[in-house]
């Protein structure tokens, strides 16, 4: 599975969010289905496919549990997360701690990320987009050095 794309979403009142049919049918998602939502970076939210969390656990794992930094990641991260169902309308409720964190707002831009997706607030992640773009090149020289 690799999710890719960006997408303008409204949040509603309720905090639901639609996700679109690309990024449902690339993470096999259907009413029903659960994705994870927990802190992600840079102000986002991120949203994993069961499997996708599931596989997040298990790399986790394979760390040093004694190590301060894992010990402290594991616990904002598997606190920091929840557990949401797609409703009928391929919608999910965003808690709204989450949406807080995120400083959500009714636009939003919803990210497939490889293995996850991303929530961000359009006008912090237009902001991100402007800021980032003009070092791609940067970025992805250093990207590539840690394959």
């Amino acid at each position: 599975m690799v999710l890719t794309g960006s997408f303008v979403r409204n949040l509603d009142e309720k905090l639901r969010v639609a996700i679109p049919k690309e990024l449902r049918e690339a993470a096999d998602l259907s009413p029903g289905g659960v994705v994870y939502a927990t802190l992600g970076t840079d102000g986002s939210l991120a949203l994993y496919p069961e499997t996708s969390f599931s596989e997040m656990a298990e790399r986790l794992s394979a760390g040093s549990p004694n190590a301060p930094e894992a010990r402290d990641y594991d616990r904002l991260f598997f606190a920091g997360s929840r557990r949401l169902e797609l409703d009928g309308q391929s919608r999910v409720r965003i808690p709204a701690e989450l949406a807080e964190h995120a400083g959500l707002k009714k636009d939003t831009v919803l990210l497939g990320v490889r293995d996850h997706m991303e929530l961000w607030d359009q006008q912090r992640w237009e902001a991100y987009v402007k800021e980032k773009t003009p070092q791609y090149d940067t970025i992805a020289a250093a990207a590539f050095r840690k394959v």
